[in-house]
């Protein structure tokens, strides 16, 4: 080979040497592990972001999808690793298997959405205590539940929750449903509905207080327009958290007799409320997150509102606190009741009625603030008691016994 032969070859060489180079970049990347990742730059941070899913996925249009999207923005935001991960099945095994394999790439910081990780945090949390855990809607009923199966006797204060998780590494948050609850059932009555339907998936102290916290709104706002005696509401509870044809026949009986609209309150079980509500053009109340992209399929316009626990501000707030603040101290370890904490800026409270809400002459978006405001200041107080039917004005039919 001739001189320039060689040098032709050596430059060759050299530029394929940078072109490689250039492609493998430098420091760490985020991670394409798992079931999906957020892309960027190279991770300036020492935490990585796994989210885990329950039994559903990121498109779930409620817990899943709202967490995803909001840990996904934050750390997009911030340059730090995120991942999500979805169990291959509804059990406790596979969410811990999820939580196991996140961990064992290398995420440090594990978001559940949800109670049904309550057996997930008892195993997870002590098992890796350098791994910070953030679990939303999770009580500490549903971790003693979890723990103590059917020792449990359902009363929270009769136990050390921190004898059965790590709570040295984990932040919990529940939410005041009987506020968004409160709201739903005010507007409702307030745009002009008399006749009205709680579905709730089982009877549970989220569900309970989300129904009692609607009848007291219906009822708040029935009594301030002096029309009690022309509201009533059908109650129920489905059994379950998802539709059957058994409750579709159910809501079926109530739109048919003259309910106007359902505030459906239990994951899957709007399907019922919705498929009943199509047949006569009826309307549907969503819950935890909007629902009004999921509901309106069922019939345009379907949704009146949702009652919303607020997530992406809880996700922001407890990832801020470990990756930007270092405020993890004032959380860590605390199962923390969220719910209005402004009366002007609502954006920044932890429960509210969304913004696709169906705001008429008769409740404007200023009068929901002003409501907010006024339940804030204290003006109007909202009982969480689940022990008995809140006294009321108003009519209720409360059906003996879950439908399924």
């Amino acid at each position: 080979m001739n001189i320039k032969k060689k040098l032709l070859c050596l430059l060759l060489a050299f530029a394929m040497l940078l072109s490689l180079a250039a492609c493998g970049g430098g420091g760490s990347s985020k991670s394409a592990a798992g079931d999906g990742s957020a892309a960027g730059e190279a991770s300036n941070s020492d935490y990585r972001v796994a989210m885990i899913t329950d039994s559903g996925d990121i498109t779930d249009q409620s817990f899943n999808q709202t967490t995803y999207e909001a840990c996904k923005a934050f750390c997009e935001a911030n340059n730090v690793d995120f991942t999500y991960k979805k169990p291959d099945g509804d059990t406790d095994d596979a969410r811990i298997a999820m939580v196991d394999a996140a961990v064992g790439e290398g995420y440090n910081v594990i978001v559940m959405p949800g109670y049904l990780f309550a057996g997930a945090l008892v195993e997870c949390t002590p098992k890796y205590p350098d791994v910070k855990f953030i679990a939303l809607d999770m009580s500490a009923g549903d971790i003693l539940g979890a723990a103590l199966g059917d020792q449990y006797d359902y009363n929270p204060d009769n136990w050390d929750v921190t004898e059965y998780y790590n709570a040295e590494n984990t932040y919990c948050a529940v939410y005041q449903e009987e506020l968004p609850g409160f709201m739903a059932g005010y507007a409702a009555v307030k745009l002009g509905y008399t006749k009205l339907g709680f579905l709730g998936g089982m009877a549970v102290p989220a569900v309970i207080r989300y129904g009692y916290g609607f009848l007291q709104g219906a009822d708040n706002a029935a009594v301030e327009m002096g029309i009690a005696d022309q509201i009533s509401v059908e109650y129920a509870y489905g059994g379950q958290f998802y539709g059957s044809s058994e409750i579709t026949a159910a809501m079926d009986t109530w739109y048919q007799g003259g309910t106007e609209v359902v505030f459906a309150c239990g994951g899957g079980i709007y399907t019922s409320a919705a498929e009943a509500a199509a047949k006569v053009n009826g309307k549907v109340i969503g819950v935890d997150s909007d629902q009004a992209p999921i509901i309106d399929q069922y019939g345009e316009g379907m949704t009146v509102t949702s009652a919303m626990k607020g997530l992406s501000a809880t996700v922001n707030m407890a990832l801020d606190s470990i990756i930007l603040s270092d405020t993890w101290a004032d959380h860590v370890g605390q199962v923390e009741n969220l719910g209005l904490v402004d009366g002007e800026d609502l954006s920044k409270n932890y429960v509210q009625l969304a913004e696709s809400t169906q705001w008429s002459d008769s409740f404007t978006e200023d009068d929901y603030k002003a409501l907010v405001k006024e339940i804030f200041d204290g003006e109007i107080v909202v009982s969480n008691a689940i022990d008995k039917l809140p006294d009321l004005a108003i009519k209720v039919n409360v059906r003996d016994g879950s439908i399924m």
